[in-house]
């Protein structure tokens, strides 16, 4: 029968960066609309792979340069085709041994709870008394933790020893029984430095206000994290004053939004997968706590410089815009084609 030694080397040849394994009574408190034996009943096991999101794909959004790469590479890419090819062919790999395997990347587009963990609404109905509502959605972080990769942050955030928060996790629900990995003892890496609660733009992360939870047999508490609020500000938007125009969303029941601090756009940019536009780049709950890990020194995935070098940058949008001596760089001024800058464009 296949090891679990085995499952973690074949993930990691085909793409994951960590792999932890837990046994599904690790589950036993799950609420019923995260229970993977809602999806499973026979499971023994559940595999959490990790993938690292690059530091470099949160570099253009420190710099206010480069917005699009988070969201596509670090976020949608990775949800959406990286982590689904490897969970996949890892679960072809279990199914070939005769164990049924369910491939689950992040993806939630039809999960029946909403982002507070409410039942939607005349969504859907559970088939059968004692059945989930379709779609049950496994909690990835909470994953994370009940397989070893890491321990639950203030912020609500994984944090692994390899990449702190910069992680996403896809997992794999099997009837073969593997070999569990430890639980990381709550305390290990986060030291409640509030970090996140102070650099989080939308101020989304409350530092007197927690949520406790009985997970696994261990006692987890995290920030009671505003996620309306904290939806809104991750894309850069910001609810408009009285007398004021919403010239970057107007949403489809009319409430108006302007750019944020955060945000040099000033309009809506396109979507990039279907994972939105993270605008905000994580400032608080990924930026700030990253920061605070590598200057302590706790982190395996290590760097030649420090990620930041100068104060974070602001928007002040009552200002005019700096205008940018900007030249086509291939069509040239020479260029019939070239057009030509009125002294009213800005950048």
């Amino acid at each position: 029968m296949i090891t679990s030694q085995e499952i973690k080397a074949m993930a990691k040849r085909m793409g994951a960066d960590i792999v932890g394994i837990g046994s599904i009574d690790r589950w036993s408190t799950a609420p019923i609309q995260m229970d993977p034996k809602q999806i499973m009943p026979k499971a023994k096991s559940i595999i959490a792979l990790g993938f690292r999101v690059l530091r470099g794909s949160l570099r253009g959004i420190e710099e206010g340069t480069y917005f699009s790469n988070y969201s596509a590479m670090g976020y949608g890419g990775i949800t959406y085709l990286y982590m689904p090819m490897t969970v996949i062919n890892l679960s072809k790999m279990i199914e070939d041994e005769g164990y049924e395997a369910v491939p689950m990347g992040h993806q939630s587009d039809w999960r029946a709870i909403d982002n507070l963990g409410y039942l939607r609404e005349n969504y859907s109905r559970p088939v059968a008394p004692g059945k989930a509502a379709p779609d049950v959605m496994i909690s990835m972080r909470i994953a994370g933790f009940l397989c070893g990769l890491g321990e639950i942050g203030y912020s609500k955030m994984l944090l692994t020893p390899e990449f702190g928060p910069r992680v996403r996790v896809g997992i794999i629900i099997t009837e073969l029984e593997l070999e569990p990995d430890p639980i990381m003892e709550p305390g290990t890496l986060c030291n409640r430095c509030m970090a996140c609660v102070r650099e989080c733009p939308g101020g989304c992360i409350p530092a007197d206000r927690t949520i406790k939870e009985n997970v696994g047999g261990y006692e987890l508490e995290w920030a009671d994290v505003d996620m309306e609020k904290c939806d809104i500000v991750f894309q850069g938007k910001e609810p408009v004053k009285e007398g004021e125009r919403g010239e970057y969303f107007v949403s489809q029941t009319g409430e108006e939004y302007k750019s944020s601090a955060i945000n040099p756009f000033v309009h809506q940019p396109p979507m990039l997968y279907k994972s939105g536009k993270a605008i905000c780049g994580a400032a608080g709950c990924t930026r700030a706590c990253m920061n605070s890990l590598e200057k302590r020194g706790v982190l395996k995935n290590k760097f030649e410089s420090p990620f930041r070098t100068g104060k974070p940058w602001k928007i002040d949008w009552s200002q005019e815009a700096i205008e940018v001596d900007y030249k086509a760089p291939y069509e040239g001024l020479n260029s019939p084609n070239a057009k030509v800058k009125d002294k009213s464009d800005t950048d």
